[in-house]
């Protein structure tokens, strides 16, 4: 099909504003899917996405569209997350696309996510189309949604869409003004072959599936090519596009989006935002790509069954694949033997990591504290970069420490301000502005260390606010800070899972609240467990787990008092061999809690 008949767009907003749900009307509108075959959010494959009502992964959709001028075009949808943790698979859907549908929910208004969406769109020179969302809500107010994105993005009131996912109302204006507007794709089949890999997939019996957007050239069975960033070279077994199951094709050309099949079944062998060229005929230059995401949260993953560790590593080979931000390095730790050491964009990042492992791969994982990285230049004037706090050098050999710190956008009502304002305050906030954006909502901005603002920093936002106030961050850069490494110890003994770095003048009262935090999750064994928080080797906070009684002296009916005094002399010097050689059993909760105790 020719170029000026195929349209790329993507659907990008904040979480929860019917990204998914605008995707299943366009599916629905366009015949792609039957109505026997149809179930809401048909584009989020995992049951995970299913289950949280979040988008995860980027999805590729391939429609056929008849528009009112009668020509019938090719319409490549890619739906995309909506939270923070996720712009990586904004930015890479984005980098295949010509256009964008900016949707926005008309009860909530403009959000954070909303708006640094829109400049990951403006950067890329996409044509962005506004569309105003859930206008058949009692509480939508579309006409202040409307001044909001006057306000932001300059748009006219007559550009702006409005309309209903839930119920289809403006579904097929949206189409038509897709294919009116939207610029079709350039690019000339008759060029040297380029084709953007922007996601992959493992299958069990075909190998990797590589998703890519033929900008030059095309791509048919039987065609050697070349990974360009590897220099690996592959017979293509298969081309196809997605309607919304995968279905085959004689060939992908230049504009269209698809996949191939190549019979990879290395991991490492795939790259995201490589390039895809014929082998006898090459590029002269690879596509421009992808920059390269910086994981900012980091955290130990371990098999709870030593001779899991296998299988985990083919798991994060795996994971890899999908998920082109998630970094792992292996790393053996004194607690838990051989396992990996992980990063991530995101708190809720990590969270969705570790339970796609867990349910996807049939694997039981503990997860250490999450940290981020920290720059600490030693007596030597050496640099390092410090993500575990066991690498973290002796306090006599610290010449200065730095830590990341972010530019934080926050967007809430009105009412919720000097809450929002008091919390991030406490967070080690420094206030730089306030924004209206209308007589309602107000946007704050804030530089903040990262490390305070990963741990349930937006979950508190939600709260205070009632689930109106949301929050957006970049990376600004490091500043020195005072850290000091706070060591848990269980029966005297550090567990190195649960240590973690923390501000000098915090260290007391997160010391305190996690050992108490502890007290309550590790279960009472047959002896004492004592639970301390040290700096160095001060104490500064303890707790206990009295042991489990048992009555030794039930079935003792009577007789002579001696007998009762011999078993109660026996069972406390069973005790105190039990309190020497046992070992404690430490649940997963309690790692997680690490991570929410303030």
């Amino acid at each position: 099909m020719a170029n000026d008949l195929i349209r790329n767009f993507c659907i990008i907003a904040h979480i929860d504003h019917g990204k998914s749900t605008l995707a299943d009307r366009f599916l629905e509108y366009t015949g792609a899917i039957t109505e026997r075959d149809f179930r809401e959010q048909l584009l989020d494959n995992m049951d995970l996405e299913r289950e949280r009502g979040i988008t995860i992964k980027a999805s590729a959709v391939c429609l056929n569209y008849k528009a009112d001028d009668g020509q019938e075009y090719i319409l490549n949808l890619i739906d995309t997350p909506g939270h923070v943790d996720f712009t990586y698979e904004v930015s890479k859907s984005l980098g295949a696309c010509e256009g964008v549908l900016l949707l926005v929910d008309a009860a909530q208004g403009v959000e954070a996510q909303t708006v640094a969406n829109m400049y990951l769109a403006l950067e890329q020179n996409l044509y962005i189309i506004p569309v105003i969302n859930k206008i058949d809500l009692a509480n939508a107010r579309p006409e202040r949604t409307q001044k909001q994105l006057e306000s932001i993005m300059g748009a006219d009131h007559e550009d702006m869409i409005m309309a209903s996912a839930k119920t289809g109302i403006g579904t097929k204006e949206i189409l038509e003004t897709i294919v009116r507007q939207v610029p079709p794709p350039g690019g000339d089949v008759n060029n040297p072959l380029q084709a953007l890999v922007f996601d992959s997939n493992f299958d069990t019996y075909r190998g990797i599936v590589v998703y890519v957007r033929v900008f030059n050239g095309e791509i048919r069975p039987g065609l050697q090519v070349k990974m360009m960033a590897t220099g690996h070279s592959y017979e293509v077994q298969e081309t196809g596009v997605f309607r919304p199951k995968p279905e085959k094709t004689k060939k992908l050309s230049s504009g269209q989006v698809g996949f191939i099949i190549c019979n990879i079944k290395d991991a490492a062998d795939i790259t995201i935002g490589d390039t895809v060229t014929e082998s006898s005929c090459p590029a002269k230059e690879a596509l421009p790509g992808y920059k390269k995401m910086q994981p900012m949260v980091f955290c130990g993953i371990y098999p709870v069954n030593a001779g899991d560790f296998s299988r985990l590593r083919e798991a994060i080979d795996k994971l890899k694949l999908n998920d082109s931000s998630f970094v792992a390095e292996q790393e053996s730790s004194a607690s838990f033997n051989f396992g990996f050491r992980c990063g991530f964009l995101g708190l809720l990042h990590m969270e969705i990591a570790q339970e796609r492992l867990e349910r996807e791969y049939d694997l039981n994982l503990i997860v250490t504290t999450p940290s981020v990285v920290y720059r600490v230049t030693t007596t030597k004037n050496k640099v390092i970069e410090v993500d575990n706090p066991i690498k973290l050098p002796e306090p006599t050999n610290i010449k200065s420490i730095e830590e990341p710190y972010i530019k934080c956008f926050i967007i809430t009502p009105a009412q919720a301000l000097g809450n929002v304002m008091q919390l991030t305050q406490e967070r080690r906030g420094i206030y730089i502005s306030t924004e209206y954006l209308d007589e309602e909502r107000v946007q704050l901005t804030y530089t903040m260390p990262l490390a305070e603002a990963i741990i349930d920093f937006y979950d508190k936002i939600k709260s205070i606010t009632r689930g109106y106030g949301s929050m957006d961050y970049e990376i600004i850069g490091y500043e020195p800070t005072q850290l000091v490494k706070l060591d848990i110890l269980i029966n005297n003994e550090v567990c190195d899972a649960l240590s973690f770095l923390v501000h000098r003048d915090k260290a007391e009262n997160k010391g305190r609240s996690m050992v108490e935090k502890l007290k309550e999750l590790i279960p009472r064994q047959l002896f004492q467990v004592a639970i301390q928080a040290a700096i160095g080797g001060k104490v500064i906070a303890r707790e206990t787990v009295r042991a489990m009684g048992k009555n030794v002296t039930s079935k003792c009916y009577g007789g002579d008092i001696t007998r009762k005094r011999k078993l109660r002399e026996k069972q406390k010097a069973g005790k105190k061999r039990m309190k020497q050689f046992g070992k404690v059993e430490i649940p997963q909760e309690a790692f997680m809690a690490a991570i929410k105790t303030n």
